[in-house]
């Protein structure tokens, strides 16, 4: 659980340093590179972060609660994309 707090204190970290960045610039141009950025490293944080969860509930539930999980994973990726 550690871990997974972890990374996500590194994503609140890294949004709230791109909004700051986003008003240091004051451009709109620059501010859509910025966003388009942080559209790349949310997927990574989710995965991440669902990884190490799943990791950490693989001894603890059964394979079928498991890949149902998976699967939420999977179709919540699917309707971002």
């Amino acid at each position: 659980m550690l871990t997974m707090t972890l990374i996500r204190l590194l994503s609140g970290s890294i949004e709230i340093t791109a909004a700051l960045l986003m008003l240091k610039f004051g451009n709109v141009a620059t501010a859509v590179r910025i966003n388009a950025l942080l559209g790349l490293t949310g997927p990574i944080i989710f995965l991440s972060a669902s990884a190490v969860g799943l990791l950490g509930l693989a001894g603890k539930i059964s394979f079928g609660r498991l890949v149902l999980v998976l699967s939420g994973v999977f179709l919540v990726l699917l309707g971002v994309w």
